[in-house]
């Protein structure tokens, strides 16, 4: 698992929007617990975040021993949207390329397990993934004036994504490259590596777990009258119906 004990896990997930990272994070997270594994999806930076050293909101979300944290989204905006869109200055970008492969081993070193993968979409199929979310009302709100922007941008967020790469994919902390033009591929992929290269066991079921039977005979406890309580409407089946009579 690492040198720290019980081991800490830590993914980071980039890619072009609309590349599925998100639902490659939601698929890995679904069947764990949230007490072990979670998503850290920051927001947009504060005014008192700006004045923070850059990696200081990023290091509160790293992971204790045992743990697992996804981030949405990480350190590496700075080398993607804030330089592409101008939110950094040239300073501040090529600081970002000279001190984050140092912040990272400093993390490695510490026995924290990195993994960083890019998710890999073509103009094409961005485009049309574009286009499906806006006449998807659920999946609307996926779609920003950002977002929008990087289809006019596709060729300097190339640039950036290569100038980032010779920076940043180094032997010590590559960058896995999925490709995700076929969601389901990349994100079978992208699991089935996660999983070989982390030093894992398989553990033991334990015990048997058997379910007590309720007591037999009535403590002298009695539910209140439904009335007394307020109930939501039971909009379900006026939608699906009653499910007793579809079985």
């Amino acid at each position: 698992m690492g040198p720290r004990d019980g081991g800490a896990r830590r993914r980071r997930v980039r890619g072009r929007d609309a590349a599925g990272k998100g639902g490659t994070i939601k698929r890995i997270t679904e069947y764990l617990s949230p007490r072990v594994a979670r998503i850290a999806a920051l927001p947009v930076p504060t005014e008192r975040d700006k004045t923070q050293w850059y990696y200081q909101r990023y290091v509160a979300h790293l992971p204790a021993a045992g743990e697992i944290v996804l981030f949405d989204r990480s350190w590496y905006n700075r080398a993607g949207v804030e330089k592409v869109m101008g939110y950094c200055t040239p300073q501040e970008h090529a600081r970002f390329l000279r001190q984050t492969p140092i912040f990272e081993q400093m993390l490695i070193d510490d026995g924290i397990l990195l993994r960083k993968y890019w998710f890999s979409v073509s103009d094409a199929e961005q485009l049309k993934r574009f286009r499906s979310r806006l006449t998807d009302p659920v999946r609307r709100w996926k779609l920003s004036p950002t977002d929008l922007e990087s289809i006019h941008r596709w060729e300097d967020y190339s640039r950036a994504k290569d100038e980032m790469f010779v920076h940043t994919d180094l032997p010590g902390s590559p960058w896995f490259v999925v490709e995700s033009d076929v969601k389901k591929h990349a994100r079978i992929n992208m699991i089935s590596h996660l999983l070989s290269t982390i030093p894992y066991e398989d553990v033991a079921a334990g015990e048997e777990i058997e379910l007590p039977e309720r007591p037999a005979a009535s403590r002298g406890y009695e539910r209140p009258p439904r009335e007394l309580s307020t109930y939501v409407p039971d909009v379900a089946l006026s939608l699906l119906g009653d499910p007793e009579r579809s079985l």
